[in-house]
């Protein structure tokens, strides 16, 4: 089920691989939507760093539902499941290839956390800023360009003396064919 009232976005799932591309591509097409590019790459891992951990970790089963809230500055993107123990930080080794989904999250997003959610569940949760650096504001690049000038209105009567006067040394314009015969 997806519902998409104004600015929130729920998708709920089971945790497989292949569900999990679904809704990153779900997560990406909403925040195009809500014309925040700028924010695709980092809720897009955000989310699939999640729902990794609920597939390889939530037990009984893999239904989670996918949140995502934009208020005023403020995206937030959470992962409710029904195993309620909360998530552990691992220092993982340097050459682990596993245990580095939650510091990862923690990196990119502006704050991040996990809480129980009713007897049996939790949610995992993160936060990305919505706004975007200003670019200061600069003056324009002087020009060498005379600054411009009103244009005055002139009479038509002037035109046309000056016409005349062009008109004294050109022979009369040869009158005008059709290019059709007949």
């Amino acid at each position: 089920m997806i519902s998409h009232p104004s600015r929130h976005c729920t998708v709920e799932l089971q945790a497989l691989p292949s569900r999990i591309g679904q809704v990153r591509r779900i997560v990406s097409a909403q925040l195009r939507y809500w014309h925040m590019d700028s924010l695709i790459d980092r809720a897009a891992l955000g989310v699939t760093e999640l729902l990794t951990n609920v597939h390889l970790h939530a037990r009984p089963d893999k239904t989670c539902t996918v949140e995502m809230e934009l208020l005023l500055d403020r995206l937030t993107v959470s992962v409710h499941d029904r195993d309620p123990r909360l998530p552990v930080v691992d220092d993982a080794e340097p050459l682990a290839t596993c245990g580095r989904g939650l510091s990862m999250v923690a990196s990119m997003s502006e704050s991040w956390g996990a809480r129980p959610d009713g007897e049996s569940g939790k949610v995992v949760w993160f936060t990305l800023p919505t706004a975007t650096a200003v670019a200061p504001v600069t003056a324009p690049p002087l020009s060498t360009r005379p600054p411009r000038r009103l244009v005055e209105e002139v009479p038509a009567a002037a035109f046309a003396e000056v016409d005349r006067a062009v008109d004294l040394h050109r022979a009369p314009p040869a009158p005008a064919r059709s290019a059709v015969a007949g």
